[in-house]
């Protein structure tokens, strides 16, 4: 069964504070991050995480394995196992998003997610993240889903704000100005 918000918010809270206990808070943020996107990326691991007839220390195992090899730091691994071990690797994805959310508020930043077709290098980032920011009026980091699916161009959300300059959504429009 999914959490409600409240209890989600609540696992990002917990995760941000132990993060943050350890000096691990910017390390571990990214490598969830990046474990958003294996998850996002996969759904045969996300349904052999979230099956209740799979025991609770397979999946960990699962989950630790996988970090293990992508060489996640002890904290980070701990961490979702955690989570994984509670019955909640569904419910991964919105706890990351929380948890990234509370860290750059944290620092007074707001946080973009940018969906590419592509990854973007350092340069990319910055340029992009400049230039939100001076939209925006506040500071703002970018994290980078890479997602095929765009075709190419990017779009950005940072909060309730959408700012979509895809190919496929200039397609879209296209096809609805000639209908």
């Amino acid at each position: 069964m999914a959490l409600q918000v409240e209890q989600v918010d609540g696992y990002a809270a917990a995760l941000f504070e132990v993060a943050r206990a350890e000096g691990a808070l910017a390390v571990v943020e990214e490598e969830l991050f990046k474990i958003s996107d294996v998850l996002a990326g996969s759904d045969e691991l996300r349904a052999a995480l979230s099956d209740a007839s799979i025991p609770s220390e397979k999946r960990q195992e699962i989950i630790q394995d996988l970090l293990v090899k992508s060489n996640a730091t002890p904290i980070t691994t701990s961490l979702v196992s955690f989570v994984v071990g509670a019955g909640h690797a569904r419910d991964l994805p919105g706890i990351i998003s929380s948890l990234v959310e509370r860290a750059a508020s944290d620092r007074q930043h707001a946080v973009a997610e940018v969906r590419s077709a592509v990854s973007l290098d350092e340069n990319q980032r910055t340029r992009l993240a400049a230039a939100l920011s001076k939209n925006l009026g506040k500071e703002v980091e970018v994290k980078v889903h890479v997602d095929p699916s765009v075709l190419g161009g990017l779009s950005a959300r940072v909060g309730d704000v959408v700012i979509d300059g895809t190919v496929r959504h200039r397609l879209d429009q296209l096809k609805e100005t000639i209908r």
